[in-house]
């Protein structure tokens, strides 16, 4: 199961690759973003650790208003699939063995499913729409982060195997967090919580919410790679710092506490949410069409 995953994945990182780099010299924005490519470091630094990317690179386009509010689904999960396919990898060959490989396909097949089945309708989405998604979906973020601050969240049990209702449950909830991805709600953190309530051991989780991102973003990435609301150099920039991040975080910073890193992102991503929203409320114009070509 491990060899025919990786093998999946390399080729899914080497195609999407190819497509992502051809259409951005069709573009003309086969160029680096030197901000974005810092952003990306930093994100998928402690992404690797858990945190996610998705709230905190969100919170970082909306502040500096790199890219217009519509364009934020498209860049988080094109920008963030290659260096969410390095953390696959890596936790598929860490910890991969020890996890059940039913538990494992069946995440990752309906964490795909469901982004294919989100990704059309976004793409498509009124602006304020996305906004709101957005928005709310920081919101939650912010939340969640708060709660593992103050240890308020599941620690996991020590299984690794779910079965009967269990199974289903994680696999219905992946499918559910699959259709929410492609509005840039990121999986992690709620993959972690539930997994955590259905009683698995919270090591095991990382290759399952890892693998789960790595093949529905390219997956849906091609179609978000196509459309008029992507800024391809800021994607690329993501891609380019994210990549040795997350190498650096697997292998050298896996014990760095980040407790009250977590609380700056809480005040950060807030800040971000309550801009998003009231973006939406009030009808904020955005420089993007209305919808995207596909």
């Amino acid at each position: 199961m491990l060899t025919v995953l990786l093998t999946l994945l390399t080729a899914l990182g080497l195609v999407f690759t190819v497509v992502l780099v051809r259409q951005a010299i069709a573009r003309q924005q086969l160029s680096l973003h030197f901000e974005a490519l810092v952003l990306g470091a930093v994100t998928n630094f402690f992404d690797t650790l858990g945190i996610g990317s998705f709230a905190p690179t969100t919170a970082w386009l909306k502040f500096r208003k790199l890219v217009p509010d519509s364009f934020i689904p498209a860049t988080l999960n094109v920008g963030h699939a290659l260096p969410s396919i390095a953390q696959s990898a890596i936790f598929l060959v860490i910890l991969g063995v020890h996890v059940d490989p039913v538990l494992l396909a069946s995440c990752i097949g309906a964490a795909v499913l469901g982004a294919l089945v989100g990704t059309p309708i976004v793409v498509r989405a009124p602006v304020r729409v996305v906004q709101a998604t957005v928005g709310v979906a920081l919101v939650i973020a912010a939340i969640l982060y708060a709660m593992k601050n103050l240890n308020l969240a599941p620690a996991g049990g020590d299984a690794t195997a779910l079965e009967g209702s269990s199974l289903y449950i994680a696999i219905a909830a992946h499918f559910v967090m699959g259709v929410l991805m492609p509005f840039g709600i990121g999986l992690y953190a709620p993959s972690l919580i539930v997994l955590s309530l259905l009683g698995l051991d919270l090591r095991l989780a990382f290759p399952i919410m890892a693998s789960s991102c790595a093949f529905l973003m390219p997956s849906t990435g091609f179609r978000f790679i196509a459309s008029e609301r992507i800024d391809l150099r800021v994607v690329l920039g993501l891609a380019i710092g994210g990549i040795p991040a997350v190498l650096l975080a697997a292998f050298i910073l896996w014990e760095l506490p980040i407790d009250k890193l977590r609380w700056g992102v809480v005040i950060v991503v807030l800040y971000a949410a309550v801009v998003l929203l009231w973006s939406a409320i009030v009808g904020e114009k955005s420089k993007s069409p209305e919808k995207g070509s596909l």
